[in-house]
């Protein structure tokens, strides 16, 4: 058996980051993750961290290659009726995005944990969570050796997923549960060839939404809207390349699709997802263990970033002190957040998605509200400060 104060289940970077901040205020915390760590840092996830994001990770110190690396974003395009329109985010907010893939933030949080010997476990097995409502909660689990072992901990934070094992351990009765499902989904491609435009473009199109974003200045991210059933066998990558031009394509000649090998294709259904309240006992949920938001907004990665700044605050009084108050508002303080960016990305996705209903009167509805934001300031603005990411402590 084994004393922490914190177990933390799960290495993705809500885990990682917690852990890291708990560091630095002093607490101790073991992290426990099934995944190897090869597969954890080439897991390829999010790319678009909000400026709050940004900053909380120079601020602690893990944010020496994103400097180097990441691609800021002062503006993106939205695109309709075969025509371009910027929205000029640091111009109308004063704050920009920055592109960098979440696994490069995983593998950043990860050398910086091994810098500071900070216990990171990988590939264990059999994860279970014990006494939750009691102040010494449990987690069981076998390790990487095969060798059983108990972790007895103040407090423990789920960062493990959507499927994880940490909110089913949560009795079914003590959640409130918020599935919203969408009528399409994304096919994703990964390909080797330098982007093709230098910001990310939003497009709605008669056959479908698609989307151009990049991972690199040689890595580019495209994705294009198919139903949720279709197979991946269905999109050959030349039929991937020629859809993407019909649904990037302008009046103008301006813009030219770079196509190049394509390293990764995967279909992922779209869907909304927020579990309430995001704690249970001494069982704290956080990032998407406790909440899902389609894609659109670029919004997954960058709640659970602000799940765990919250987090943090609130356990360090809880475990030095038995000091409730901040665990006790937790769930509410993140969830008012968690619920802006679900409307942010309801909106989006409404907005730029074809309606596989055909149903007209919506269709007009959205392409009214994607000229308004396209030709008014205060729409667009709205828009962009949603896009760079509200204040953490909006």
């Amino acid at each position: 058996m084994t004393d922490t104060q914190v177990g933390i289940i799960g290495a993705g970077p809500a885990g990682l980051l917690l852990s890291y901040l708990l560091h630095l205020e002093g607490i101790d915390a073991v992290v426990l993750e099934t995944r190897s760590r090869e597969y954890v840092e080439q897991r390829v996830r999010a790319g678009v961290c909000e400026q709050p994001t940004v900053e909380l990770l120079r601020e602690i110190g893990v944010g020496a290659r994103l400097e180097e690396e990441g691609m800021p974003h002062h503006g993106l395009s939205l695109r309709f009726d075969g025509e371009d329109h910027r929205i000029a985010l640091t111009e109308l907010t004063g704050k920009s995005i920055t592109v960098y893939g979440q696994q490069e933030i995983v593998k950043d949080l990860i050398a910086a944990h091994v810098g500071k010997g900070l216990p990171v476990e990988f590939e264990v097995s059999g994860v279970a969570l014990h006494d939750l409502d009691t102040e010494r909660p449990r987690v069981t689990y076998t390790d990487a050796g095969g060798n059983a072992r108990e972790l007895t901990c103040a407090a423990i934070a789920g960062c493990d997923g959507f499927h994880g094992v940490s909110r089913p351990s949560i009795p079914g009765d003590a959640l409130r549960t918020y599935d919203h499902q969408y009528p399409y989904a994304w096919l994703g491609v990964l390909a080797r060839t330098p982007p093709s435009h230098e910001e990310l473009i939003y497009t709605r199109h008669e056959r479908g939404f698609a989307l151009h974003s990049m991972r690199s200045p040689e890595i580019t991210r495209l994705y294009l809207q198919v139903d949720p059933g279709e197979p991946i066998e269905n999109w050959p990558d030349d039929r991937i390349w020629t859809e993407l031009r019909h649904r990037l394509e302008t009046s103008s000649a301006d813009f030219v699709l770079r196509d190049g090998p394509v390293l990764e294709k995967s279909i992922t259904p779209m869907r909304s997802f927020v579990v309430e309240p995001m704690r249970y006992g001494r069982l704290f949920l956080a990032g998407d263990a406790a909440h899902i938001v389609p894609p659109t907004g670029a919004k997954g990665m960058n709640l659970a970033v602000a799940d765990v700044r919250n987090l943090a605050r609130a356990l360090a009084p809880l475990v030095r002190r038995n000091d409730s108050g901040l665990a006790e508002s937790y769930s509410d303080t993140c969830l008012r957040r968690v619920w802006r960016a679900e409307h942010f990305s309801w909106f989006m996705t409404s907005m730029l998605h074809r309606d596989p209903a055909g149903d007209e009167f919506a269709e007009r509805l959205h392409l009214s509200q994607l000229r308004y934001v396209a030709s008014s300031t205060a729409a667009a603005t709205s828009l962009a400060e949603n896009y760079v990411g509200l204040p953490f402590d909006w």
